[in-house]
């Protein structure tokens, strides 16, 4: 083992260095997802203004459009699972994967006869390619999560039926349904309105706070 090294040339030596370590990382970081020990939080979506009283009293209902606030769909931020953002590729586990294709490509093609730049010209390609493939990938997992996970701030605005009676003034809680997010909910709900809205009365949602709806009569 001490004479293969000594016979490499200081390139390779490097390479070696790179590929090694980050494969090692590669499998452990594969071992603690299988078995749940390396998945991150939900994290904090900036997004949700739902409670957030700016007026004095009035009630925000109307910030989902992030495109006031100048949001651009690919160079996002990438806090929202929904959004695929450039530097979503920049995570531990996307260098890592760039490190270890860069590396093992590298060295491939240097064993191949390819010109010690060439193949880390190629290497370098191929790293950031898979980089981007692993991004992508974590990428759509997140939003098949955040698909199947009731968000009652997607409820703002929608209309619903109210299925169980809504007291007046906010003195009990009745229930709604609505359509959201491709199927039926069934969601607890409140209202301001002076009297009671009975069942079968169309509602719009305003609001959601601690996990309730917030509704008005649909005029």
């Amino acid at each position: 083992m001490v004479e293969w090294w000594n016979e490499l040339d200081e390139i390779l030596k490097i390479l070696y260095c790179i590929a090694i370590p980050a494969t090692l990382i590669m499998v452990i970081q594969t071992i603690l997802s299988l078995v749940g020990g390396f998945e991150g939080g939900a994290g904090v979506d900036f997004s949700d203004t739902s409670g957030i009283d700016f007026n004095g009293g009035s009630d925000i209902g109307d910030l989902s459009d992030a495109s006031d606030l100048g949001g651009d769909d690919f160079l996002g931020d990438g806090g929202n699972p929904a959004d695929f953002s450039i530097m979503s590729m920049f995570t531990l586990q996307g260098i890592v994967t760039f490190l270890t294709v860069m590396g093992w490509t590298s060295i491939v093609a240097i064993g191949a006869g390819t010109p010690a730049a060439i193949s880390i010209i190629v290497g370098v390609a191929l790293g950031f390619v898979s980089m981007f493939a692993v991004a992508k990938l974590i990428h759509i997992s997140g939003k098949l999560t955040e698909n199947g996970t009731l968000n009652l701030n997607n409820a703002i605005g929608e209309n619903g039926k109210v299925y169980i009676p809504i007291p007046a003034e906010s003195t009990g809680e009745g229930k709604v349904t609505l359509y959201l997010q491709g199927r039926y909910a069934e969601c607890d709900a409140i209202t301001f309105e002076k009297e009671q809205i009975a069942t079968g009365t169309m509602v719009r949602i305003t609001d959601v706070r601690n996990g309730v709806l917030i509704v008005e009569i649909d005029k």
